[in-house]
Order: structure tokens, then C-alpha cells, then sequence
């Protein structure tokens, strides 16, 4: 995957945050312009010794999260046959519900695990750095 073309490298490093990483979000944007399935972000980034940081969903990164909020908690377990280990993705679309901030505001302060990054980042998380 090191064969990254000029014009793609471009896309990533004109995304890069102040820390020369790429956010979550921008991944998914660059992966659009770059034409590329978005699970592949991760080894692309990987090849040219970009991280991607700033999760939405309070996996990695730095993201200053809000409150966790009850009724995003209960329709999130209940949407999930009450599981506490949901794919990236199943919480992305529970997002378009309210929003991508509420929803990881509350996953990243309550006991739900993310597990398979939609961009390649990880599969499974053992658990959360700052459990509540």
C-alpha cells in the first residue's frame, strides 16, 4: 500500500490537523476524493505514518465530549438486542438519530465498546481508557 499516488498523499496531508494527524471525519472525506473503500484508510494512513486520530465515537484521540445522555443510552441498548460491544458503524447510524457528538458523548461515558473501526483502525477494544 505504499504505492500511494502524489495526488492521494495530497489529499491526506492537506487534512492533517495541527498534530500532523488526520481526524476520523476528514478520513472519510479523503477516502471519497481518493476514491478508496473508507476500511483501507487505516493501512493507507499507515503507509505514509499518518494516524488517524479524534474519534468520534471516543476510541482514540482527543475530542472534548459533552454529557452523557440517558435516552440516547436506552435507544442505543435497545436498538442492539441490549449488547455492549457495537460495531463503529451500528453507532453511526444510531447518530442519524440525533447526532455523531451526542451519541459518542454517551458511548465514550457509559459502558458500550466500539469495536470494528468502519476505517480500518481496530477490530476490538479490550474497553474504554476513561470508563465512568
Amino acid at each position: 500500500m505504499s504505492d500511494i499516488s502524489i495526488s492521494n498523499k495530497k489529499y491526506i496531508l492537506d487534512e492533517l490537523d495541527d498534530e500532523d494527524k488526520l481526524p476520523c471525519l476528514k478520513a472519510f472525506k479523503v477516502a471519497k476524493k481518493m476514491n478508496v473503500e473508507v476500511i483501507k484508510m487505516a493501512k493507507i494512513c499507515e503507509s505514509i505514518n499518518i494516524k488517524i486520530t479524534s474519534c468520534e465515537l471516543g476510541v482514540f484521540g482527543n475530542i472534548d465530549f459533552k454529557d452523557f445522555e440517558d435516552k440516547i443510552y436506552d435507544d442505543i441498548r435497545k436498538n442492539s438486542n441490549n449488547e455492549y460491544k457495537l460495531k463503529c458503524k451500528t453507532l453511526w447510524n444510531e447518530a442519524r438519530k440525533t447526532s455523531l457528538r451526542r451519541v459518542g458523548s454517551t458511548v465514550k461515558k457509559s459502558n458500550i465498546d466500539v469495536i470494528y473501526c468502519q476505517l480500518g483502525c481496530f477490530k476490538e477494544k479490550l474497553s474504554h481508557a476513561n470508563k465512568s
